[in-house]
This record gives C-alpha cells, sequence and structure tokens, in this order.
C-alpha cells in the first residue's frame, strides 16, 4: 500500500505556518508564534481561575522575548535552573528570578548576589550544608538572600526529605543572612513513587503533600508563605490545592509529543516543530534525515513508561512513521514499502521533549504574527 503525504495545511490546521522557509538551513526550529501566544493566555487563565501565582520555567524557550511574553500576559516571574540562565534573563530586562536549584558555588552565589541590585532573586536551598555557603557568601558581602527550601516528594533527586525538613528550616531560619519565604517541589508526572499517566491524581498528591509539609513548618515557627509546585502536567491540577500559592510550568508554552500524549495538549498546541531534511532513501521501508542525536534530544527515550512512544517524534508528514534510531548526525526513519518520500523532501517532527531539544539550537525561525524571522535563543547552553 502506497503511504500518501499531506500537506502541512491538512495536518496541523488553517492557523499553521508555512510549510517551509526556503532560507532556513535544516535541521532548524521552526516556532508559531500564534500558537504560543494561545499556549500562555491558556495557561494564564488557568492559574488565575485557581487563585495562585504563576511563575514559568525558562528551561523550554530560554529567551527573554518569551520571558516577558509570559510576563506580559499574567505571569508574576520566571523559574530558571542555572545562574548563567539567571543573568541571561535579568540582562534581557526580566526583574524578578527564582533560581529553582540548589547553589552551593561561591562563585555563582557572588554572581547571584550582584544580579540582586537588578531584579528580585529567589535562591533555592536543599540542606544545611548548602545553607551555610549561601550564609557565609551573603555575609561576606553584607547582604540578606531570600530563600525557598526544596522539598522531596518522591522523584528522588534533590530536595530536603520530609523527615529532615524541620531541621533544615530551622538552620536557615538561624542563618542572620538568609530568609526563608517559602518551599518548593519538582514531581512530574508521578504517583505513589511511580510514573503515572493518571495526572489528576498526581496533581492533587503533590500539593497535598506539600500544602502538608508547609503547615508542619508553621506550626514550627516558620514564615512559610510560598508552596510552589507543579510542572506543565500536573500543575493545575496540583493548584486546585487549597493552600498551594504557586505553580512553574515550563514545557506548556510549545507543548511536545510527550504533552499530547499525556492528553493535555492537542497536536494544534504544539508551537515548535523541527524541520529537517531528506538526505537519502537507502531501502524501500527506510529514509534518512539530517537530524539525528544533536538535532533531537534523546533524554525522553521510546518505549519507556509512562506514555511508551514509539521513536523520537512525530512526523507530520507521516504519523505511521517512526523516528526509530538517532546517530549523530543521521535520524533513521521506519516506513511502510511504497512510500513517496524523496530526497530532498522537507519533514516537520513534533519532538518527545521540547526543552532539551531546543537548548540544542543556537537560534529558532519564528512565524505566525509578522513574517518569518530569526531570533538568537539567548540562554541556549547556559548550564554553569
Amino acid at each position: 500500500m502506497t503511504e500518501q503525504k499531506q500537506t502541512y495545511g491538512q495536518l496541523v490546521g488553517n492557523d499553521s505556518p508555512p510549510l517551509d522557509i526556503p532560507e532556513a538551513e535544516t535541521p532548524y526550529v521552526l516556532v508559531d508564534e500564534r500558537r504560543v501566544d494561545r499556549n500562555i493566555d491558556t495557561m494564564a487563565l488557568a492559574a488565575k481561575r485557581c487563585g495562585v501565582a504563576l511563575r514559568p520555567h525558562i528551561k523550554t524557550h530560554k529567551m527573554p522575548y518569551f520571558a516577558h511574553k509570559q510576563i506580559d500576559r499574567g505571569a508574576t516571574g520566571i523559574t530558571v535552573a542555572k545562574v548563567s540562565e539567571a543573568e541571561v534573563m535579568v540582562h534581557g530586562g526580566i526583574k524578578d528570578v527564582f533560581i529553582a536549584y540548589p547553589t552551593v558555588v561561591p562563585s555563582k552565589i557572588k554572581r547571584i548576589i550582584a544580579l540582586t541590585t537588578h531584579a528580585r532573586l529567589i535562591v533555592g536551598v536543599d540542606s544545611q550544608e548548602g545553607a551555610a555557603i549561601l550564609e557565609q557568601v551573603a555575609a561576606e558581602a553584607e547582604t540578606t538572600l531570600e530563600v525557598r527550601l526544596e522539598v522531596d516528594t518522591g522523584l528522588r533527586r534533590s530536595g530536603a526529605r520530609a523527615s529532615d525538613l524541620t531541621a533544615v528550616a530551622s538552620f536557615i531560619a538561624a542563618c542572620t543572612h538568609l530568609r526563608l519565604t517559602g518551599i518548593y517541589t519538582f514531581r512530574g508526572a508521578m504517583l505513589n513513587g511511580e510514573a503515572t499517566d493518571d495526572l489528576k491524581a498526581a496533581g492533587l498528591e503533590e500539593g497535598q503533600i506539600m500544602v502538608k509539609h508547609a503547615e508542619t513548618l508553621r506550626e514550627a515557627g516558620h514564615n512559610i508563605v510560598d508552596v510552589s509546585v507543579g510542572s506543565s502536567p500536573t500543575g493545575i491540577y496540583a493548584a486546585a490545592v487549597k493552600g498551594v500559592t504557586e505553580i512553574r510550568p515550563g514545557t506548556y508554552i510549545f507543548n511536545d509529543r510527550m504533552q499530547y500524549h499525556f492528553r493535555i495538549a492537542a497536536q494544534r498546541d504544539c508551537a515548535a516543530l523541527i524541520v529537517a531534511t531528506v538526505v537519502s532513501c537507502p531501502h524501500p521501508d527506510l529514509i534518512v534525515i539530517d537530524g539525528g542525536s544533536k538535532a533531537f534530544a534523546t533524554d525522553v527515550q521510546p518505549n519507556t513508561a509512562p506514555l511508551y512512544m514509539k521513536g523520537f517524534g512525530h512526523i507530520l508528514e507521516s504519523p505511521e512513521a517512526i523516528l526509530e534510531r538517532l546517530s549523530e548526525e543521521h535520524g533513521v526513519i521506519r516506513l511502510k514499502e511504497g512510500h513517496t518520500f524523496q530526497v530532498g523532501d522537507r519533514l516537520h517532527i513534533i519532538p518527545n521533549h521540547i526543552c532539551s531539544s531546543l537548548n540544542l539550537y543556537n537560534s529558532l525561525w519564528l512565524v505566525g504574527n509578522q513574517p518569518p524571522r530569526q531570533l538568537e535563543i539567548s540562554a541556549r547552553g547556559h548550564s554553569w
């Protein structure tokens, strides 16, 4: 049976961007700004309805351009993971930044302190040892740092264990140059310690755990104002728990294959695509594109819980095809024999995980509201 190619418009609807930007060499990232705006507005409205603050994580887009959009349309500030990302954002005009990551290297803490003259900075901490380092550097600079205590709610990554929370909070409170204002967690799609696609149950459990921890710390005399939770899959459900004050989703601005497999976004909500060229048709059932592991992130592996996706991306021109193998510069796609793809064809692919995929590129092409234009991904590769 011959596999028929569809036009891009047939695949993604009437608001689709141009099929191709001839001057853009592949592989490249194509972003539809109309979809971005719609996604931003949808999340901002959902947070408002729940009565919680929205502090999106910029790990997805890594650009002040989009951070300003999020703030202009309802976000109270942004979240970053690394000090270098915070520097890009503050220098780009963002005035309220939460570094949701344990910062323990003195030179990095000094850079944070330098940023506090230009913006509000909140710093993550998850241990007495980390708090002691923050205290020492802040004391030397004769300043006070606002901090949030990270809680491990089941991911077993960074974060203080429940049994240690009160002791760590008390240690922070005794530090004269640290001001503890809240707690935060990242848990993702986890339920009872396992990966899950029951996002509502996962989000509610996450929110309930954090509210309980906040109440325990308040009973111990700590002024916990902020209870910050939530990823794109679970954030709105966690926000429904009374006592949660803030959510920090990131992926929602672009969405990706994971989000629509989680059923929290439709294909028409996926604002970012990777465009690649067919460079070889070596076998009747295989084609090769010019995008491999340096164009598509491999952190979300196929056939893993809880989504069990096939391949490394969804190919719009051929939904049944599977991007099954990636070497550094080659992507191998398996199709039915009799397909009509040819060398030189361009394909539009929704990656499994847009956040780590975007970080592989220096720039993206933006379409939709204005003529196509190329924008630098300012914080791309900023991991220090």
